[in-house]
């Protein structure tokens, strides 16, 4: 059979199984090995099996994503993410739209200590929302603020996400997480912009509230010095050069771990439930890694990456043309797949075709992860969409997406911006690093 053909037939048995809800890194690794097995033979293909699950289990480097996983759960549990939410609510949530702007602030600010775009919509879903309904906010307006700033636990380093791209296409880690410095300030500033534009569109979707006496807002900045105290000490352990950033994340880790004691104190049931969710995390993220290099394999024999490649250039596109047409695909893909998902399925095809068309792999990194942080939110599906409406069933999918619009609309703006002037983001690495 002609290897390009196995290669369309691979990538389509691939989505069936998805589509009949066969975990995403198993489908992988199953037409991965069935396809190497037909264009190199069984025994090689068989051998994957034993062998790339080991090459990834002994990757040093892989072992800092259990630990933020890890990390972000003891934060959580340890009430750092209602502690930065209470800062910015006394703050600011007087004003009008405040606390929807409270909520994109703290979603920014709990995006670094916890790496997860759907544990961050899931954590303020439980944490913010109850308050903005309870003050008579819009549920549209209060829905679509934490769907869409539950995206920010993917651009706000250190980034779960972005790990992973640095691995698997050998990038530094922290020049992904230094790049994204500025895109994720833009996207923290565009998201307010996002809350009064729908204010004034719609007055009454956000009352305004008493303002905090002064007493009350200190004590609300007294009380949230863990968060900043957190992750000070593992972004500023990693850009100083102190930390590695595995260092930084084991460090993180037992920071997180030491707050939960102190306001909690020793709960074996609750421990075990943090372990428990980490490490089911953790297991899904390292499945994809084995099925995503496994499928690498079949497609590398099959030589699709190339033909897809001289394929695009022979249509004689302008670059930026071709980085549009990759921008809807994973726009599309975002919508319904999860961040980690979206990526891990493209990477054979797409990395060889940006480094083809001579753009660098850290500013394709930061636009690949903020185009699939915008399909979280996209319809018809978007998988922050689907967590805020399972949290609260009382709450439509139309009043969601209703809601979430504002948002989008300013993704796609931030997203033009940055694809028109890449210097926003490699621009601080080169002066940093």
């Amino acid at each position: 059979m002609d290897p390009i053909l196995l290669a369309g037939l691979g990538f389509g048995l691939m989505l069936t199984l998805i589509a009949l809800h066969v975990p995403i890194g198993i489908a992988m690794g199953f037409v991965g090995v069935i396809g190497f097995g037909t264009v190199v033979g069984w025994g090689p293909a068989v051998s994957l099996l034993a062998n790339e699950p080991a090459s990834t289990l002994t990757n040093l480097n892989l072992a800092v994503i259990p630990l933020f996983m890890l990390m972000g759960n003891l934060a959580a549990s340890a009430g750092l993410a209602n502690d930065v939410y209470n800062i910015a609510h006394a703050f600011i949530g007087h004003r009008r739209g405040g606390l929807a702007t409270a909520t994109v602030i703290g979603c920014g600010g709990f995006g670094a200590v916890c790496g997860s775009g759907v544990a961050t919509t899931a954590t303020f879903g439980r944490v913010a929302l109850p308050e903005m309904l309870e003050r008579n906010y819009s549920p549209a307006l209060a829905s679509g603020s934490i769907a869409a700033g539950g995206t920010l636990g993917i651009i706000v380093p250190p980034s779960t996400i972005m790990v992973l791209y640095a691995i698997l296409t050998e990038q530094f880690v922290v020049e992904l997480f230094t790049a994204a410095l500025i895109p994720a300030i833009m996207a923290v500033v565009f998201y307010m912009l996002a809350v009064q534009v729908s204010v004034i569109m719609n007055p009454g979707s956000a009352p305004s509230i008493e303002k905090l006496p002064f007493k009350e807002r200190m004590a609300a900045l007294r009380k949230g010095w863990g968060v900043i105290v957190l992750s000070t000490i593992v972004l500023g352990g990693i850009y100083s050069g102190i930390f590695t950033v595995n260092e930084a994340a084991a460090i993180g880790v037992v920071v997180s771990f030491m707050f939960l004691i102190a306001r909690r104190g020793f709960n074996f049931k609750e421990l075990s439930t943090v372990l428990v969710q980490a490490s089911a995390a953790t297991a899904m993220i390292y499945v994809m890694v084995f099925g995503a290099t496994i499928f690498s394999y079949f497609m590398s024999v099959t030589d699709a990456p190339a033909v897809i490649v001289n394929g695009i250039a022979a249509m004689d596109l302008p670059p930026i043309g071709v980085i549009a047409l990759l921008l809807l695909l994973y726009i599309f893909l975002g919508a319904f797949f999860d961040e980690v998902a979206a990526m891990i399925i493209t990477l054979p095809f797409v990395i060889p075709l940006v480094q083809s068309l001579g753009f660098d792999l850290v500013w394709w990194g930061i636009i690949n992860v903020i185009v699939i942080e915008i399909g979280m939110i996209t319809p018809p599906i978007g998988i922050n969409v689907m967590v805020l409406n399972t949290l609260r069933r009382d709450i439509k999918l139309q009043t969601i997406y209703r809601g979430i619009m504002p948002f989008f609309i300013a993704d796609l703006l931030r997203l033009a911006i940055l694809v028109a002037f890449p210097v926003l983001t490699l621009w601080l690495p080169k002066m940093l690093l």
